[in-house]
């Protein structure tokens, strides 16, 4: 149990630090949308959430080799999210693959 509380701490130290507090500026252009993804702004794009969305869904389509958990985990963190539950209309921002 407590190497699993460890490991948790060192991943979210890991994630804060790749992340980081910049990773909130800028918030896209919703001007084009194609496929769920409004735009890509320096860097940062964003994705409007479709019914029957998930954010596991989501961070697959991010980047398909990575880790969905590492991915959700970013996309909850800049986005703000608390927990992993999206509704549809709702505009995400995506991290740099």
């Amino acid at each position: 149990m407590v190497l699993v509380t460890f490991a948790a701490a060192v991943l979210l130290v890991a994630l804060w630090l790749t992340v980081g507090r910049g990773a909130r500026a800028g918030s896209g252009d919703a001007s084009a949308a194609e496929g769920g993804v409004v735009a890509a702004s320096e860097g940062v794009r964003t994705v409007v959430v479709e019914p029957g969305d998930t954010l596991w869904e989501i961070a697959v389509g991010v980047d398909s080799g990575a880790d969905p958990r590492v991915i959700v985990q970013r996309v909850m963190d800049l986005n703000g999210l608390s927990d992993a539950f999206v509704q549809p209309g709702q505009e995400l921002r995506l991290p740099e693959r």
